[in-house]
């Protein structure tokens, strides 16, 4: 799905890191579109700038110099109470070591972004976080502590969080990092869905196997973005799925 409407911008972006007598010069003029319902994934080696990238694009930190439009918001123009309240209502974060609070459940889990809006009651936020963990096919685990998951599991939990909001993005870095080939694909199709739903996407991964999943991928190198392709023949993760053997059978091979 893809809308047309332009939900990240940037232009000519930079990030100088002072380290002293040195300065890392971690992206040198990134300039790039995330449109509304695209699935994109960024690419490229340790020290590409592509982390660098999305901690800009995600409010985390901010650019040296160069524009950062966010759903329409110039991000350099607004103060930090308001860039916290801009990445709690616009962004929803998937991170690779899943970033739960261990001693909650997984609905406690998911309602937290939840937390910081006032406006919400109790009931609302709890009809919220429910509605969420249904969409990662978690809604019978709600009450389960994350000692009781999978790490498949609580990704999902992770993945669900970062929904509870309606974000105008989800940001995934390296989501699958910490999962074997099964529950990377079942995260994948949890991806797919939500994209075909309409939710736009970007994903950071070293996988080329996992890249080919998105229907763009971008490529950085050395702070800059070094090839964009629109992948020609995207995987279908339920697909790969079951074309997988059987736990059973990767024994006994």
């Amino acid at each position: 799905m893809n809308s047309g409407e332009i939900i990240i911008s940037v232009e000519e972006l930079t990030k100088v890191f002072d380290m002293g007598e040195v300065k890392v010069h971690a992206l040198r003029g990134v300039n790039m579109n995330i449109q509304e319902g695209e699935f994109v994934a960024i690419m490229g080696p340790s020290g590409s700038g592509k982390s660098t990238f999305m901690n800009i694009v995600g409010c985390l930190d901010l650019p040296t110099s160069g524009e950062y439009i966010l759903d329409g918001l110039n991000v350099k123009q607004i103060d930090k109470d308001q860039l916290a309240r801009l990445r709690n209502r616009k962004i929803g974060f998937v991170f690779q070591t899943f970033n739960l609070l261990a001693r909650t459940s997984a609905l406690e889990n998911v309602e937290l972004p939840l937390l910081y809006n006032p406006d919400l009651k109790a009931k609302e936020r709890r009809e919220k976080a429910m509605n969420a963990l249904e969409m990662v096919g978690l809604s019978k685990w709600y009450h389960h502590y994350l000692n009781q998951l999978s790490g498949g599991q609580q990704q999902r939990v992770a993945i669900a969080r970062s929904l509870v909001n309606d974000p105008v993005i989800i940001l995934a870095d390296e989501p699958t990092g910490n999962l074997d080939t099964r529950t990377s694909f079942e995260v994948m199709e949890i991806f797919q869905d939500l994209n075909f739903r309409g939710k736009t996407i970007a994903l950071v991964t070293h996988e080329a196997d996992i890249s080919q999943f998105a229907a763009r991928n971008v490529m950085f190198r050395d702070g800059r973005i070094f090839k964009e392709k629109l992948v020609a023949k995207i995987k279908n993760a339920r697909t790969e799925l079951e074309a997988l053997p059987e736990e059973d059978d990767i024994f006994s091979l």
